[in-house]
């Protein structure tokens, strides 16, 4: 068997390996593990390895769930180190990387089928194939991330966009961000928009029309797509209001004529429900600047392997750079 890499994606429940040659992610290779069941990463590439062959190795790239500092993870919800010595060791090749779980996606942008691709809101111009794209992610947690194009390859910053203040509006929201601040200290984006997030605003509106909360997670979409619940209609449209307004905000600071790629379990989940509207109507309200907002095409990365594409995808770079 030809030379591989191997790429891995490590979330705070389960882990997914796969192999890469080149840019070209070998789908057929892709295993989900349980974290639970290895005491750390190392374990879980040695029950990976043999299943596809015991291949040789020539390069490994990682994207964790967690902020990632001085080649260092510090993971969520789980008990393991990861930095570059342990991934060297795990894959018993010097060629690695080390990502974030946001990270990854940005540098699968422009390498993803477009089946795995939604468009929410087109762009009045087509995107120049160079330009930054913003990709923001809706799923346990928010956040978001610019994608920069330079000529020593694509750049891809970490950042923390969930925990910036929630946006206010209205008196409305007003009494929403003091809801979220009164229940987790301090009225951050992610309180809002992300899966504990819809929970919050569908807690709220049952909180301010006097109904039981009787749903949670999916079941609050599910409901507001068949219309069974007005909280939880309510609930789902004041949620893509505030995804489409700090998204338009993250798009006005920096500017991704080259598309913003929405990512997330939860973004996907409300797929059939982004067009209705309130999204577009948060991401266009900026004043003087709404025609400006234009500019921007916001599309919806369906396709979860995102960041194994990435992961292989930003490998590759580096070792052709």
């Amino acid at each position: 068997m030809t030379a591989a890499a191997l790429i891995a994606d490590i979330g705070g429940t389960n882990t997914r390996l796969a192999l890469a040659h080149g840019r070209e992610l070998d789908v057929a290779s892709i295993k989900r593990f349980r974290n639970a069941d290895f005491a750390n990463f190392e374990a879980v590439v040695a029950a990976y390895l043999p299943q596809v062959g015991t291949p040789a190795i020539d390069g490994a790239c990682v994207a964790a769930a967690g902020p990632v500092v001085d080649g260092v993870a510090e993971l969520t919800n789980i008990d393991w180190t990861l930095d570059i010595p342990t991934i060297t060791r795990a894959a018993g090749t010097s060629h690695v990387a080390l990502l974030n779980d946001l990270q990854a996606p940005g540098h699968a942008i422009g390498h993803i089928a477009p089946e795995g691709l939604v468009p929410v809101i087109p762009a009045a111009q087509p995107a120049a194939p160079e330009a930054t794209a913003l990709v923001v992610n809706v799923g346990t947690g928010f956040n978001a991330v610019p994608v920069h194009a330079t000529p020593a390859g694509r750049f891809v910053p970490p950042s923390e966009s969930g925990h910036v203040n929630l946006p206010i509006r209205t008196e409305a929201d007003l009494r929403l961000s003091h809801y979220v601040d009164d229940s987790h200290g301090f009225p951050a984006v992610e309180e809002v928009l992300s899966g504990r997030g819809l929970e919050n605003v569908y807690h709220w509106h049952c909180a301010e029309t006097g109904a039981a909360p009787e749903l949670r997670g999916s079941d609050i979409i599910a409901a507001a797509e068949g219309g069974t619940s007005p909280q939880a209609v309510a609930a789902v449209q004041t949620f893509l209001r505030f995804l489409g307004t700090v998204s338009g905000n993250l798009a006005l600071e920096h500017l991704p004529f080259g598309g913003v790629f929405l990512v997330g379990g939860v973004a996907v989940g409300l797929e059939r429900l982004l067009g209705t509207g309130a999204f577009a109507e948060g991401f266009r309200d900026k004043g003087r600047f709404a025609g400006f907002m234009g500019d921007f095409s916001v599309t919806l990365v369906r396709d979860d392997r995102a960041p194994l594409i990435g992961c292989a995808n930003h490998l590759h770079e580096l070792h052709t750079a």
